[in-house]
């Protein structure tokens, strides 16, 4: 069969993160052996407690990682969606798509509205990432008809104002390297709403930023909360436009 895939795949989020973790343990799990102290000044300092803590600590948040890309996200994503009031004519934005999450659990929910998702296809965000897979996941999820996949920057988004019912987003802001660029991309989130829209936002740093930006562009916060179910810990903001 080529060694085609049969299931959608959804990869492995931040895969150099993680990769550094599982080195960084290792070091430090051989550093355990070869250098359990260390004299300085006539000091001699124990050094293993160190090691180990650090070997046990990198090595765990890999493994906490992989297991939040293989199965937490999935209930995250639940998690998400949850949070809106489906009719199922609504417009949606995925903001950062990657391999499609988001956009094929909201297009499964519409039955005449659309689902779109947007990306810049960063591989290093998470493994593998390409408009191709995507394409391929809505396929093998039977959303095709309703869901439709674009390059997009997420400071930058060609629609119209006003386009969306409802826009989601989750691990991509923070992404964004300038304090500036982040605040735009939630101006452009803001913009692209329609009045009385909802967006469901997630991630783990910088959530205080994103919900500044969008009291300033007119949207009111109805309800922040903390993912404990997720690693590491993901903060969901809901806003609807006025």
């Amino acid at each position: 069969m080529g060694g085609e895939t049969t299931k959608p795949d959804y990869g492995i989020d931040a895969p150099g993160v993680i990769r550094n973790l599982f080195l960084a343990g290792t070091a430090c799990a051989v550093m355990y052996w070869i250098l359990p102290t260390l004299t300085l000044g006539g000091a001699r300092l124990l050094l293993r407690p160190m090691w180990r803590n650090t070997a046990m600590g990198s090595i765990a948040g890999g493994v906490l990682m992989l297991l939040y890309s293989k199965f937490m996200k999935f209930r995250h994503r639940d998690k998400m969606l949850g949070m809106i009031d489906w009719c199922g004519d609504e417009r949606v934005l995925d903001v950062g798509c990657g391999a499609g999450l988001l956009l094929i659990g909201a297009a499964k929910r519409l039955t005449t509205g659309k689902a779109t998702g947007v990306d810049v296809w960063s591989k290093v965000d998470l493994s593998a990432n390409a408009r191709e897979r995507t394409l391929r996941n809505v396929a093998m999820e039977g959303v095709g008809q309703k869901t439709e996949v674009l390059d997009g920057d997420a400071t930058a988004m060609k629609f119209a104002d006003g386009m969306f019912d409802v826009v989601v987003s989750n691990l991509v802001i923070h992404n964004i390297p300038s304090r500036e660029e982040r605040d735009k991309a939630c101006r452009e989130i803001a913009r692209v709403l329609k009045p009385g829209g909802v967006a469901v936002i997630s991630d783990f740093v910088k959530t205080k930023e994103y919900q500044a930006q969008f009291v300033k562009a007119g949207l009111q916060l109805t309800r922040t909360r903390w993912s404990w179910g997720t690693f590491p810990p993901l903060r969901v903001i809901v806003a609807r436009k006025k």
